[in-house]
């Protein structure tokens, strides 16, 4: 797989693809509707990214930024492969990738305007920053996502104190941070063998969500919908479950059957917790249907996506 992220014209997105599929994806487009690839790296970095335009019976349009407007370059090509062979070694890292290819530096416009500094209450950027950083830990919002955050969070009424600017700018300040701490996590962490355990329920015929809707009101609401329809039961924790681990207070999961027995339901809180600690995980759960599965101790270090 690929440590990419690909976004289609219609906003679909697909992470860590094979090389096949996003060859698949490059020589599919040209469609109205259907005319564009974004594709950046595994984790997300402001900035960087690979991207591609097609209409039927023209160039393709490739171009690359590096980190920087001044570091945007682009190129025709007549036909997918070499489309194919570029992007591909970009999402690779592959040394030389670009070469032989007639890059162009591509005009930007005009600098944008310096952004002002924050002026806040060391009150309120506290709040902020905790808010921010908690969200970060939790490791499921992208730089997007941690912008609008940023903007929000704050508003009361009219007033709105961190203009878009601000915001992206610090949303992208601190997803460094993250960044550059977890470069120093090694090998598989505790929400990556949730994940693991979380397909294997998948596959089992248990739907199984992370980071699911707001709150568990929601959750309960919307689960039964949102998996396959001959799914036997579910197992998810929701947002604020994400922020309590990420805060270190360990994980609750909720689970049930879709028939509403309570057999069922101790079942499927059996076969969660079974796989669960085939991934490596441990569990705090006495087989009462009542009472949630809890994950403790865990150490939650998601890493970032985007």
């Amino acid at each position: 797989m690929l440590a990419i992220g690909v976004q289609e014209n219609d906003g679909t997105r697909h992470r860590r693809v094979g090389a096949e599929v996003l060859a698949r994806l490059v020589r599919r487009i040209g469609a109205d509707g259907d005319r564009f690839l974004v594709v950046q790296r595994i984790p997300d970095l402001p900035d960087v990214y690979i991207q591609v335009w097609h209409a039927e019976g023209g160039d393709y349009e490739l171009e690359h930024r590096d980190g920087s407007a001044e570091r945007h370059f682009g190129v025709r090509l007549d036909e997918p492969e070499a489309v194919v062979a570029a992007m591909t070694g970009w999402s690779r890292g592959e040394p030389g990738w670009g070469a032989g290819l007639d890059w162009r530096p591509l005009a930007t416009g005009p600098a944008p305007e310096p952004v002002p500094p924050l002026d806040l209450p060391p009150g309120e950027l506290g709040l902020l920053l905790d808010r921010l950083r908690l969200t970060l830990a939790g490791g499921y919002a992208t730089r997007a996502d941690l912008a609008e955050l940023a903007e929000d969070y704050l508003v009361s009424g009219d007033r709105r104190p961190v203009s878009r600017a601000q915001a992206e700018q610090l949303a992208d300040r601190l997803w460094l941070e993250r960044v550059g701490e977890q470069t120093g996590w090694i090998g598989e962490t505790d929400p990556e063998r949730l994940t693991r355990a979380f397909a294997a329920l998948e596959e089992a015929g248990i739907t199984a969500r992370e980071d699911f809707t707001c709150c568990r009101t929601c959750a309960d609401e919307e689960i039964a919908a949102d998996g396959a329809p001959d799914a036997r039961g579910y197992v998810y924790f929701d947002a604020q479950g994400t922020d309590a681990a990420a805060a270190g207070e360990g994980l609750s999961l909720h689970y049930g059957g879709f028939d509403a027995s309570p057999l069922t339901t101790t079942a499927i809180g059996h076969e969660v917790v079974a796989a669960l600690t085939e991934a490596g995980l441990q569990t705090v759960w006495n087989g009462d249907a009542s009472r949630v599965v809890e994950l403790r101790p865990l150490l939650w270090r998601r890493r970032l996506v985007g």
